[in-house]
């Protein structure tokens, strides 16, 4: 991602004083962008030959949830694909799935990985990959149920695959802290370590209840910069808040720094308004280091895809200078 020539931007407003900003033509991706959908919202995307592929969470009007492939030019104006994945068999005949949501997207060496919400017997950890997303194959489900928002980071950590994941419920889950896990072949799991778990509710209450991993995590000088959410549970209902932490380089497991006030939470109509109201919920996020940006891909409101820029500068220091 280094030497994106077309990297989504939009400088900041004049009048605008916080580390992150929303485009100004947000949503980018409509509820209806498909004849099927109902909503689009909690998507991936990743650079694609000369410009973008994603994956994008498309719930129907019967509101089953399933993934769909998209491309784009220049990360905002999308065609996404009118059919959902069908996958072939990865490394598993087993490849059942009752429903795929709140997919991401890396790179690692020779493919495109993808993982989602997979329900087998409830929501566990699925995997997939694919060369050209146009055909896809599955792997076994990283762990057993009940698991959601597993992340991969971008590169293996001492010879080993890496995962961020929240293990959870079957419902609308009250609890959830973030887990890592290694893996030596992208079939089996191990090692499982706790990374960050909620804050207290005295120090950072937007974060008190739940958080989970978002977009792929992205190595700086200072370590992982891993954007997540984080959930207070409110008189009217769950509120998904924007933050972010550094983890160690080498041992992913410790948190070097972790932001006590939020990025960003509900604040714009189309976050606000929606199937589920007062949501933003991080999945996915493209920079350039050479030119200090950031543009992060959320789902607003579980209806729609919107979109939000910074500076990455701005962002490590905001986390390092406002740590719980």
């Amino acid at each position: 991602m280094e030497n994106l020539k077309n990297i989504p931007w939009q400088e900041k407003p004049e009048n605008c004083n916080t580390v992150m900003w929303r485009y100004s033509e947000n949503p980018i991706i409509d509820r209806y962008a498909i004849p099927s959908s109902n909503s689009i919202f909690n998507s991936a995307v990743v650079p694609f030959e000369d410009g973008y592929a994603g994956v994008f969470r498309c719930d129907n009007k019967a509101v089953q949830m399933n993934i769909f492939a998209g491309f784009s030019k220049n990360g905002i104006d999308w065609d996404i694909n009118h059919e959902p994945i069908s996958f072939k068999e990865g490394n598993t005949q087993m490849i059942e799935s009752d429903y795929k949501y709140d997919p991401r997207v890396v790179f690692i060496e020779d493919r495109y990985w993808i993982t989602w919400c997979n329900g087998y017997h409830g929501p566990t950890i699925g995997i997939g990959y694919t060369f050209d997303f146009k055909e896809f194959f599955q792997c076994e489900n990283a762990f057993l149920p009940f698991n959601r928002n597993g992340v991969l980071f971008p590169k293996k950590i001492k010879g080993k695959y890496a995962m961020l994941s929240r293990p959870s419920d079957n419902g609308h889950t009250p609890f959830g802290d973030i887990y890592i896990s290694y893996s030596p072949d992208m079939k089996y799991w191990g090692e499982h370590r706790c990374v960050m778990k909620v804050a207290p509710f005295e120090q950072s209450a937007w974060q008190c209840t739940k958080i989970g991993a978002g977009p792929i995590p992205i190595l700086t000088d200072e370590g992982w910069l891993v954007f997540y959410h984080g959930v207070i549970a409110t008189c009217n209902g769950f509120r998904y808040s924007i933050g972010a932490s550094i983890l160690d380089e080498n041992e992913p497991d410790k948190v070097k720094y972790r932001s006590q006030p939020y990025l960003m939470a509900p604040a714009e109509l189309y976050e606000l308004t929606g199937d589920v109201p007062n949501v933003i919920f991080p999945c996915a996020a493209v920079h350039s280091e050479k030119e200090d940006k950031l543009a992060l891909y959320y789902g607003a409101a579980d209806t729609v895809t919107a979109m939000a820029f910074g500076r990455l500068s701005e962002i490590i220091e905001f986390v390092k200078n406002n740590s719980l």
